[in-house]
């Protein structure tokens, strides 16, 4: 599928020149630096050395006064706390950094982590049950709750109370527990509102240190959790999750916990970690164990302290992961194959399956592969419980969750944000939806959004990259939403020769790449998924290319290297 290439506007040229001026740099770099909304040297220092002075006084959130107060009165008079979190990453890291923490001032605490299976989504009337027969007294959620009105309600009528931490777009009504710390709520004055679920919960142990005199250097070491949920939960960025990551990812190359240390080695990464390893090395196999088996065999092994221990959960989690890629790639292919036989779909807006014998705890693997092929709004539907319940992914600026919400009176449930979401409905409402969800996408999609994009940050030539150039752009980590890696366009480029098709299909190109005006400089490049284009190379003809700048690392050489996001020929002389 053709991409479209979106070439951001340039920084105001004035203010690019003198920030260039005032740090000694490129304007190609000063441009970057704006297009950022940093404009002044001042807002570089913080930006590029971030502190964790920065971060925002947790008392700003409304409810956390209370929270903190409700937690120091359960330990004062030995009231049980069950943590309780989401299974996913966002949610294990955050069940896991509280539980740790909480345990090192108190002992009569546990952790729940609901069955994907047998309890969906969130807070479960399972799980309050399970607290009840426990005598827990206070159940502290994470990473869910912001929706779970008659489940708070529920637990209420138990005798127990609630403290939601989430992160979540609240519904029409927040739950009446006796704490709510989402800064996405309405009446919350919280600077910040993209904290991910573990971060909420990092904020509020940062709250009751504060409050019991325990130095910030003792929760510091929980940073390597809220970096691997920031990653992992595609959250922006900037302001204080930059501060957050920035420390985390810190934390997780120098002195991770035992637990994240046994995943790392298992994934094999040889260097220092960064953003995209988290994302597809170590979130990955986080969320394989509550895809295909559950999630609260990941907070075994993130509390873990204990090596050998960590190292068997760790071995078990990655078998999981192995079954899961193979289990999804089955799903993928039979959903294309439905597509493909399906006339309707042809001219549609959106991909809206349902097979109930598809595994729950992948269709949202497969939603995002699905796109990858069709790139349109996709929702991948599965049994479970007597129910449809899925997984909805969206394309790039497209609010998903508002086109799921048109259609709220044909479900049982939904929630997520913009890009994601998930949804569980009425079987025999299932063509209503569809036919629904088609018809609100179909008028309120642009023709532009059913396009994949490539967002170019600015154009370079060959002469301005250089490893001086390259450690600056470094400066720039950790890269992520509103972040994103900066990408270069070079026109009228050519191989030097040597193209050659890799990859156990050969379906990637390893090129060497001069541009048209300094023919004397090349660089060496990937270009993954790309060999529909090797003829053309080969032949020696031009092209433009939009590329990402790294730093590759080989049997101890290290060069240079350009990663070819997209390629487009003069297609009149192919």
């Amino acid at each position: 599928m053709d991409k479209r290439w979106v070439i951001k506007e340039k920084g105001d040229t004035a203010v690019v020149r003198q920030l260039a001026g005032a740090l000694n740099i490129s304007e190609a770099l000063a441009n970057l630096m704006v297009q950022r909304n940093i404009t002044t040297p001042e807002e570089a220092l913080a930006f590029f050395e971030p502190d964790l002075g920065y971060l925002h006084d947790p008392f700003m959130m409304k409810d956390m006064n209370i929270a903190v107060e409700r937690i120091s009165t359960a330990i004062k008079k030995n009231e049980k706390i069950l943590v309780y979190g989401d299974y996913d990453v966002d949610g294990t890291t955050a069940v896991a950094l509280m539980y740790s923490f909480l345990k090192e001032q108190y002992s009569s605490i546990e952790y729940y982590i609901p069955d994907r299976y047998k309890e969906g989504y969130g807070v479960s009337f399972m799980g309050i049950d399970y607290a009840f027969q426990n005598n827990c007294r206070i159940i502290i959620t994470l990473d869910c709750g912001i929706k779970a009105v008659e489940k708070v309600k529920y637990a209420r009528s138990k005798g127990i109370d609630v403290i939601v931490c989430d992160h979540h777009y609240p519904g029409d009504e927040i739950p009446r527990a006796v704490a709510v710390l989402d800064p996405k709520q309405p009446g919350c004055n919280y600077p910040y509102k993209e904290l991910s679920g573990c971060g909420v919960g990092f904020k509020l142990i940062q709250a009751y240190s504060r409050v019991h005199g325990i130095p910030f250097s003792k929760i510091a070491g929980y940073l390597d959790l809220v970096a691997v949920s920031i990653a992992s939960d595609i959250v922006p960025l900037t302001g204080e999750n930059r501060v957050l990551a920035y420390f985390g990812l810190k934390q997780l190359n120098e002195s991770p916990g035992t637990g994240l240390k046994e995943i790392i080695r298992e994934s094999e990464v040889c260097r220092a970690l960064t953003i995209e390893d988290v994302v597809f090395k170590i979130g990955p196999r986080i969320n394989a164990a509550g895809r295909m088996e559950t999630g609260s065999k990941v907070v075994d092994l993130l509390v873990a302290n204990d090596i050998k221990i960590a190292a068997g959960i760790s071995k078990e989690i990655n078998s999981f992961n192995i079954e899961r890629r193979n289990v999804d790639r089955s799903i993928t292919t039979e959903a294309m194959r439905m597509i493909s036989e399906d006339q309707r779909t042809v001219n549609a807006k959106t991909t809206v399956l349902f097979n109930p014998s598809w595994k729950k705890g992948v269709i949202g693997i497969v939603a995002s592969r699905l796109i990858e092929t069709y790139y349109r709004p996709t929702v991948i539907l599965t049994e479970s419980n007597g129910f449809a319940t899925g997984s909805a992914r969206s394309v790039q600026g497209y609010d998903l969750y508002q086109a799921i919400e048109a259609c709220s009176d044909l479900l049982e449930s939904f929630g997520g944000h913009m890009f994601a979401a998930g949804l569980t409905l009425k079987k025999e409402n299932i063509k209503a939806f569809m036919d629904r969800f088609e018809q609100y996408v179909n008028e309120t999609i642009t023709e532009e959004q059913l396009f994949p994009r490539v967002f170019i940050d600015s154009e370079l030539s060959f002469e301005e990259i250089n490893e001086e150039f390259f450690t600056f752009l470094n400066k720039f980590q950790p890269f992520g939403p509103e972040n994103m890696s900066p990408i270069f366009v070079s026109r009228n480029v050519f191989d030097k020769g040597t193209a050659r098709m890799v990859g156990s299909s050969g379906e990637h190109l390893k090129l060497d790449l001069c541009h048209e005006s300094t023919g004397q400089k090349s660089f060496p490049a990937i270009a993954f998924s790309q060999a529909e284009h090797f003829e053309y190379i080969r032949a020696g003809k031009p092209m433009d290319v939009c590329y990402s700048i790294e730093m590759n690392e080989f049997r101890g050489s290290r060069n240079l290297q350009l990663n070819i996001r997209d390629i487009k020929i003069d297609k009149k002389t192919v």
